[in-house]
């Protein structure tokens, strides 16, 4: 422990030092220099010819008119100025840092959520927290997410609630209907205002996890009007769910911003009585970070989220 009190103290001398050496090259005068500091012109002095006696060389030549820098105090000049302002740089991190303000911040977006919600807080975060970088994680389902966050691999999510648990804290961004994806030759691909009725018989292509809000939502809702869907085929994410409903394999029932995912092949059509699926963002509760903190006070003064409840789920 007195070996580490001694390391510190020597440093903060060594700074300092540096400090006083540096004010009177800049000032090319011990009494103005001291004036800066706010110390004792003889303090001063000695604390400046102690470092030149470490050093073993002249930094500064004086005269009873002037002081000025020898050839190898001209050299330490500039190499001090430059760890100086390093330092200074680092210390500023840090702070920073510890205030939220600087850092990498990892958040994942849920399925088509990236579509809508990626650029609206990549603009806010630009905008606001220049110090502050993304790193996105995309289409990842919200038990991936949940279990990112306890696992502390990513930040913060974009996701649909509920989630099991009350580790997590969830702020509801917005809720959307439920929209029918069709092949483009199906027999309904252009019939407006269609009902979960109108598909009764058909084949679906649904999302793999067993999990998922989207197709929660779609069975209640078909067995709401008196029927189970026909489960054909499953992916482990909106596009390939796009694109076996491309291939004419089944058809399938996804979030509205889906339609922003134009691919060759498949329609949209709106549900007359679609489900609504929430969104929402998501983090760790008990343990977020000065980053965390600071985006989502951010988004908040954005009006980013709804203000609608979350419901946990025991």
């Amino acid at each position: 422990m007195a070996g580490l009190t001694s390391l510190i103290v020597r440093t903060t001398m060594e700074l300092r030092q540096l400090r006083y050496f540096v004010a009177v090259a800049e000032t090319r005068h011990f009494g103005r220099a001291a004036e800066r500091l706010h110390i004792a012109q003889p303090a001063l002095s000695q604390s400046v010819r102690q470092l030149e006696a470490e050093l073993g060389v002249t930094l500064l030549a004086r005269t009873t008119r002037q002081v000025s820098l020898t050839p190898a105090g001209a050299f330490f000049f500039r190499e001090a100025t430059r760890v100086l302002e390093g330092l200074d740089d680092s210390v500023r991190g840090v702070r920073r840092i510890a205030d939220g303000r600087s850092g990498l911040v990892r958040i994942a977006f849920t399925g088509t959520s990236a579509f809508d919600q990626l650029p609206r807080i990549a603009r806010i975060v630009q905008q606001d927290l220049p110090g502050i970088a993304l790193e996105i994680h995309a289409d990842q389902l919200t038990p991936t997410q949940a279990d990112g966050l306890r696992n502390a691999h990513i930040d913060l999510g974009v996701l649909r609630p509920p989630v099991a648990g009350d580790d997590l804290e969830l702020r509801t961004i917005t809720d959307e209907p439920l929209a029918l994806a069709l092949p483009v030759d199906h027999r309904l691909a252009q019939e407006p205002g269609l009902s979960l009725l109108d598909v009764t018989y058909d084949d679906f292509v649904v999302y793999a996890d067993a999990h998922s809000a989207v197709s929660d939502a779609t069975i209640h809702a078909c067995q709401a009007v008196g029927f189970t869907p026909r489960r054909v085929h499953e992916a482990p994410s909106t596009s390939v769910l796009l694109a076996l409903v491309a291939a004419g394999l089944g058809i399938a029932v996804v979030p509205d911003s889906a339609r922003a995912l134009p691919l060759e092949g498949v329609v949209f059509r709106e549900l007359v009585d679609a489900p609504r699926v929430g969104l929402a963002l998501a983090w760790l509760r008990d343990h977020p970070s000065p980053l965390v903190n600071t985006v989502v006070d951010t988004l908040e003064a954005h009006a980013f989220f709804s203000g609608v409840a979350v419901k946990k789920t025991p």
